[in-house]
């Protein structure tokens, strides 16, 4: 797959991508945990992709069949279809605020979505991999229907979590059967269901346990909290999975004995992500899902991790059609201030609020991004957002960029020239940037996204550094052309720092670039090779330097504070359509 090696040593990759993050159900609206926990992380490395030259396609989905939008709609009293169409907007509009790049972001009510998952069904069918049984479910008395599992709550048989749903707890992962769950409450009524047999579709997971083990030990490359839960999963034994539901709203079961019966939407809703990419372009199936050169990254947070990690591999072996994925990038949670995000008690932020503040979407990706929770859960803390922003984004990345824009305006005339040749300092600081590049290079490619940021924020710390040991407020004076070339290594620096900021910082990079009135644009497929390269023409005049941040003010943070805590009604937001 390698086809050529440039001047700076990076071998140039012949690789196809395809980058998803975790499809959102749209039975309400994001808080920040599900921003940090698959959106900006699948975002970021799809950037980053693109800018390395990959061919790139990133794709997600709002998750719109099954239970949870059953139930928000009828609390409301809406159909289900407005009721769907209107979050999906409202999700939309929020990804757009971040900046999340997706070149889909699809909807698994689509036509398209319900063909291909029907399609897909049918060929684990003829291939053997599904059984026809009978199922223990829930069963109200009081509303005379089954009831799907997320109408259920009870308490968790492994860990004692006292709201579990139904189908999985989100505190330890367990998935759950209707025997597992303690204390059960329909979510309808709130009165105990019974027990009844249904006949349901069952997908022959236990088959596939050997297949699933060797793929699993063969990536290498798998954060090590994937790869131990998808392996404990193995060694507790593998059973067959319900894969139908009784409900109203989702796809329908191709098969004419169970046409009353709609798929589980933990089966459907994988299957987004090859229907995504078709829904662009049915030509990109091959590319991208079949493809011997494609990749598949799978970005979500840790509830999802078994699913991704053992169902959805499942599916794709007993299809058989479709590429397994390379990289399952399974995140941990990520707290508020010493707790749970929780919408109830307005504790949280809550992303629908965010586009009232006056404030730069990159901002808050960029303390996200310190926050990905990648091996352990993290926490958003009020304190900790004013101090890294105003150190280490505006003290350290922003003053850097700022301070040498603005001496070149102001002291050169806001001209600068490429050094004739390099002093042991100046190589010392070019080859050091080389270095680090390198290394971001790298922890990008294996999508380690917070420490790649802090190489990032490091590059700019040097830039400090080499300008504050060079004193060009002092040398201007004696000696005004070493300064113009100074200041062009410093320029330079700007530059690499606008192109490997881009995947992170969207809106900063394009400004930093801008200022630097350079041609093209940070964020360019392929540019990012060229990072370290002195490519700024040898004499250059810059364009206007402005501040790439405000300061984040304790007043600012307390009103931001109470905005961003406060929550809209799925009602109201329904009205409004």
């Amino acid at each position: 797959m390698l086809f050529g090696v440039i001047s700076l040593g990076v071998v140039k990759i012949k690789e196809i991508r395809l980058v998803t993050a975790a499809l959102p159900y749209v039975n309400n609206l994001p808080h920040l945990g599900h921003i940090v926990g698959s959106h900006l992380p699948a975002d970021i490395f799809a950037r980053f992709s693109r800018l390395r030259g990959y061919e790139t396609l990133f794709v997600g989905g709002s998750d719109e069949n099954g239970t949870p939008s059953e139930i928000a709609a009828e609390s409301i009293g809406v159909d289900i279809a407005t009721f769907c169409a209107k979050l999906h907007k409202e999700h939309k509009k929020i990804y757009d605020w971040f900046n999340i790049s997706y070149d889909n972001f699809s909807r698994t009510s689509s036509e398209i979505h319900h063909k291909m998952t029907q399609e897909f069904f049918l060929e684990v069918y003829k291939k053997g991999y599904i059984s026809k049984g009978k199922l223990s479910l829930f069963f109200c008395e009081n509303d005379k229907r089954f009831l799907p599992d997320r109408y259920v709550e009870g308490t968790c048989a492994k860990c004692g979590y006292e709201h579990a749903n139904g189908d999985q707890c989100e505190i330890c992962t367990a998935v759950i059967d209707v025997k597992q769950l303690h204390d059960p409450k329909c979510k309808i009524c709130g009165k105990q269901p019974i027990i009844r047999e249904s006949e349901h579709l069952f997908f022959k997971l236990d088959l596939l346990s050997d297949k699933l083990e060797a793929w699993i030990r063969s990536n290498s490359h798998w954060r090590s909290q994937v790869s131990n839960l998808a392996l404990g999963w193995l060694k507790e034994g593998l059973k067959e999975r319900c894969i139908t539901r009784d409900l109203k709203h989702g796809v329908v079961v191709p098969l004419p004995e169970f046409k009353d019966k709609v798929f589980y939407v933990w089966f459907d809703a994988p299957i987004g992500y090859i229907s995504a990419v078709a829904e662009i372009s049915k030509a990109n199936i091959k590319k991208f899902w079949k493809g011997s050169d494609s990749k598949v990254y799978h970005f979500l947070g840790k509830d999802n991790i078994p699913f991704h990690s053992i169902f959805w591999p499942a599916m794709l072996i007993a299809n058989g059609n479709y590429n397994l994925p390379y990289n399952v990038v399974g995140l941990q949670y990520l707290n508020y201030e010493g707790g749970k995000f929780s919408k109830s008690q307005k504790h949280g932020v809550f992303c629908e609020r965010l586009p009232d503040m006056d404030l730069n979407s990159d901002v808050l990706r960029a303390y996200l991004t310190f926050l990905i929770p990648e091996s352990d859960d993290s926490e958003f803390k009020w304190n900790e957002f004013q101090t890294r922003i105003n150190s280490d984004i505006i003290g350290n990345y922003g003053n850097f960029v700022n301070r040498t824009l603005t001496f070149i305006a102001n002291g050169c005339g806001s001209s600068i020239k490429k050094p004739a040749k390099l002093n042991d300092a100046d190589k010392a600081f070019v080859d050091s940037i080389k270095e680090r590049i390198s290394k971001i290079t790298g922890l990008l490619e294996a999508a380690q996204l917070r420490p790649a940021f802090q190489e990032i924020l490091a590059l700019s710390a040097e830039g400090n550094k080499y300008f504050n040991d060079n004193q060009p407020w002092k040398l201007v004076k004696e000696n005004p052309s070493r300064t113009k070339e100074i200041l062009y290594l410093c320029a330079s620096l700007c530059r690499s720092l606008a192109i490997v900021s881009s995947p992170y910082l969207p809106l900063t990079s394009l400004n930093v670039w801008k200022q630097l009135k350079l041609s093209g644009s940070p964020d360019k497929k392929g540019i990012w090779d060229t990072a370290s390269d002195l490519v700024i023409p040898a004499s250059h005049k810059i364009g206007t330097p402005a501040l790439l941040f405000t300061k984040l003010t304790d007043d600012f943070i307390e009103n931001m504070k109470k905005i961003v805590s406060q929550t809209k009604e799925l009602k109201d937001i329904i009205k409004k359509a």
